[in-house]
């Protein structure tokens, strides 16, 4: 049976919540290590063609999408102590994603302040996915790219207009679009010299695109419009590799109930809320199945 995520928090003695939130580098560092290894190694067979290299371009598309979840995280300061390596790593990783950091910072912040809300989670922007075309649109992730780029040039443009991004943050956010639109540019020449950045970045980004939209609308899509986190938050049961890539979001209704405890603390909170979950997949195919299922019934 679920309970509201206040009442659970409230409830949370003072040695727990310390042990629980406490931040620490090790975990971090040697995940960090541990998915910019498969980038590396799988960027670098695509590079040189070994046997296979088509299959090394999705791993590589998959490893670089599912950077999104690490800066995630890194908006929430969490996966480490240091206040500067979540920042560096964020705005890196942002770079790489098309993700302008200061900017996804608030609209994550606003997204756990009302979650799932419709009118107020900027999340619900646009809607859910509905039938099989809109669908396929959403997971084929054009739209991503397109709505970031847009976002981008607007930012660095000083043209963005949105309400979760308050006054005193634009002017941080307009330089950043600005110096990721130079970055993006420098690549791009770089591309009449040597094709390497478009193998080993740009196609398996475009490629590996669709396997983030599948785990993100497992997140919340179809679930209650209501403030208790246990309900509006989905949880999707999955195994160990993808568990790894998403940095532990699959436990997502635990990562919303207490957003401050650290991806790696997230497996012993699943453990202790194992009880009040309302909403759980298993699978994300599964929940794609299901979701198309109950569009098209």
């Amino acid at each position: 049976m679920s309970v509201d995520h206040k009442t659970y928090l409230a409830a949370v003695a003072p040695e727990v919540r310390a042990r629980m939130t406490a931040r620490v580098d090790a975990p971090g560092v040697w995940h960090l290590a541990g998915h910019l290894g498969v980038i590396f190694v799988s960027g670098y067979g695509v590079w040189v063609g070994v046997t296979g290299w088509p299959i090394l371009v999705l791993v590589q598309g998959f490893a670089l999408n599912f950077l999104f979840t690490l800066s995630h995280e890194c908006t929430h300061k969490t996966p480490f102590a240091r206040a500067w390596l979540n920042e560096g790593v964020g705005h890196v990783v942002g770079v790489v994603i098309v993700l302008p950091f200061r900017a996804f910072r608030y609209f994550h912040l606003a997204h756990h302040r009302w979650t799932n809300i419709a009118g107020r989670d900027p999340e619900l922007e646009g809607g859910k996915p509905a039938g099989v075309l809109g669908w396929g649109w959403h997971i084929s992730g054009l739209s991503y790219w397109i709505s970031q780029g847009r976002m981008t040039v607007a930012l660095a443009g000083a043209r963005f207009e949105a309400a979760w991004l308050p006054d005193g943050a634009r002017a941080g956010a307009e330089r950043e679009a600005r110096w990721m639109l130079g970055v993006y540019g420098v690549a791009g020449v770089s591309l009449f010299f040597t094709p390497v950045l478009f193998w080993v970045w740009i196609l398996p980004a475009v490629i590996g695109q669709p396997f983030l939209r599948l785990y993100l609308l497992a997140e919340h899509g179809d679930c209650p419009q209501v403030a208790n986190m246990f309900e509006n938050t989905r949880t999707t049961f999955t195994n160990r590799v993808l568990r790894f890539f998403a940095w532990n979001m699959p436990y997502h209704t635990e990562h919303h109930v207490w957003p401050a405890v650290p991806f790696h603390q997230l497996p012993a909170l699943h453990e202790d809320l194992r009880g009040h979950l309302a909403v759980t997949a298993q699978g994300y195919v599964a929940f794609n199945k299901a979701y198309l299922a109950r569009r098209l019934g």
